[in-house]
């Protein structure tokens, strides 16, 4: 297994590691038959692959043993966002047959983390998301790790959060607060479940804390239990993240 260190890991705020406590204690409560978790959201830059990356180091800080796939062949963040200190082979190349399972599952310099980069750009990501290859990787890691959290595409651009989704135990919509009107959060929700994936619930990201109140002063965000399918809209945790 390679071995690759990550050499921008921020220091989280009080506020904001409560938040992914909660997202992750929220998680937990769904049960040992969700493992694999796909992320996606209705657009770019409503700051999915961070959040997935930061519940995936979270999550492992407990002790879990996680597994990180970035999914995301067509434009991928994590390595440079992360300062990745060096490249591997990664998912493209796995689902293509041009590396073995252990040239592109690499270990990290987080404990109990462990990670398959997107690969180089493949000119067809949706067929191999879609293929049998991956889905067999998929449940081969559901033996190994206690949790799977895959990286999508935003699913409002592209069909390829809908594709891993369907061979996922679960899914999270991630919003950008006063960015995505309820009608397109909606019209993303309806592809998903399409999918035949279980809807987890969502994350509202980049919330402007000031605005909320008394619980501003303690927390990263308001968490209820509402689905994003309710008429009024409520999400299952709102996180801000900025």
């Amino acid at each position: 297994m390679i071995k690759v260190n990550f050499e921008k890991l921020s220091e989280r705020s009080f506020q904001v590691n409560e938040a992914y406590k909660t997202l992750r204690t929220n998680i937990q409560f769904c049960g040992k038959a969700v493992k694999a978790i796909s992320f996606t959201s209705c657009t770019q830059n409503e700051g999915k692959s961070k959040i997935t990356f930061e519940l995936s180091r979270s999550m492992a800080e407990t002790g879990k043993r996680v597994l990180l796939i970035d999914a995301d062949i067509r434009k991928s963040v994590i390595i440079s966002r992360y300062g990745a200190d060096k490249t591997a082979n990664g998912l493209s190349e796995y689902l293509t047959d041009q590396c073995e399972l252990n040239k592109c599952l690499c270990d990290t310099n987080i404990n109990n983390l462990n990670v398959i980069f997107t690969g180089r750009i493949a000119p067809n990501p949706s067929e191999l998301l879609g293929s049998d290859k991956f889905k067999e990787l998929i449940e081969k890691m559901k033996e190994k790790y206690d949790y799977i959290f895959i990286d999508c595409p935003p699913l409002g651009a592209v069909i390829d959060a809908a594709i891993v989704s369907s061979v996922s135990d679960g899914a999270i919509l991630l919003i950008e607060a006063k960015a995505i009107s309820y009608k397109f959060a909606q019209r993303v929700k309806a592809q998903l479940e399409m999918s035949g994936c279980h809807i987890l619930g969502a994350v509202m990201n980049k919330i402007d804390m000031s605005e909320n109140g008394y619980y501003s002063k303690y927390y990263a965000g308001y968490y209820g239990n509402n689905d994003l399918g309710k008429e009024n809209g409520s999400m299952a945790a709102d996180i801000s993240l900025n």
